[in-house]
């Protein structure tokens, strides 16, 4: 019996089995979860790797959210659009201009599946905005 690999593509948000039950988080969330961790390692005494710390300046540099409240807002207002994981992490990492910039970067947005129109999306994108810092 021959293996068949089912083939990943993003646009039609396909991702392997690797992929099947993972979660997608925010640049923000993963600032937040590091930024936790490494308070916890100051309390044990224990010095964060070199690898630890220069993942956390990049999520810190490139969060466009600071603050915990507007993370989960923001990761409410999305999936409540019916967003899938890779969307909305998608999104509020790259934050793009307007519809047609969001749906190049992210094509997934322009399946007919999407439900969300270019006016929608539009509306979303400056939501998003709101939010930023």
């Amino acid at each position: 019996m021959a293996n068949i690999e089912e083939e990943e593509d993003a646009s039609l948000l396909k991702f392997g089995a690797d992929f099947a039950n993972a979660r997608c988080l925010l640049n923000s969330e993963v600032a937040i979860l590091m930024e936790n961790s490494r308070m916890n390692q100051e309390d044990s005494e224990s010095e964060p790797s070199v690898v630890f710390t220069k993942t956390l300046n990049h999520v810190k540099r490139f969060s466009k959210y600071k603050n915990k409240t507007a993370v989960k807002e923001i990761r409410a207002l999305l999936t409540k659009k019916g967003l899938e994981e890779y969307e909305v992490a998608s999104l509020s990492n790259l934050c793009p201009d307007n519809f047609e910039e969001a749906k190049t970067l992210i094509p997934s947005l322009g399946r007919d599946t999407a439900g969300l129109s270019d006016q929608e999306l539009t509306i979303l994108l400056n939501d998003l905005r709101v939010y930023s810092n």
